[in-house]
């Protein structure tokens, strides 16, 4: 029975530590381009909406950003009641959380600054299903 010996020559060396290299410096450009934890994205709002008396993460809340009486951008919460604002312009915004069931939240006067970003967590109240609201076919009696 006959084995065969891998030889490495010279050359093959140098090829195998300029691919690494070569490599490694991609990762890392892309790594820096994408930006790593604490990259400190620009123009960015973020944070997450949670449930105010279980402390759960709420996924499915709609949050609307308002700049000068306009709608900018709508986000979702994800499965951890994330949510992230991206390239905002500059200015101060009012932000709408929202979700049936539970109460409207409203943050005013949010300003947002270029070079900066901005850190909002929210905690939401689930609205009473026993509201007592008159109702349009009741009558009073007027003596």
């Amino acid at each position: 029975m006959e084995t065969s010996l891998s030889i490495n020559k010279p050359g093959h060396m140098k090829q195998k530590i300029l691919l690494l290299s070569i490599t490694l410096l991609g990762f890392v450009a892309a790594k820096a381009h994408n930006g790593g934890p604490g990259d400190g994205k620009k123009d960015e709002l973020n944070g997450t909406v949670i449930h105010s008396e279980t402390k759960k993460p709420m996924k499915d809340v709609s949050i609307t950003a308002i700049l000068s009486s306009k709608k900018e951008k709508i986000v979702v919460t994800d499965e951890d009641g994330s949510f992230n604002f991206d390239e905002l312009k500059p200015g101060t915004y009012k932000f709408i959380f929202e979700k049936a069931g539970y109460k409207k939240v409203t943050k005013e006067k949010v300003l947002i600054k270029t070079d900066e970003a901005f850190q909002m967590n929210i905690e939401m109240i689930e609205t009473n299903d026993f509201d007592i609201v008159p109702s349009p076919f009741s009558f009073a009696m007027v003596k």
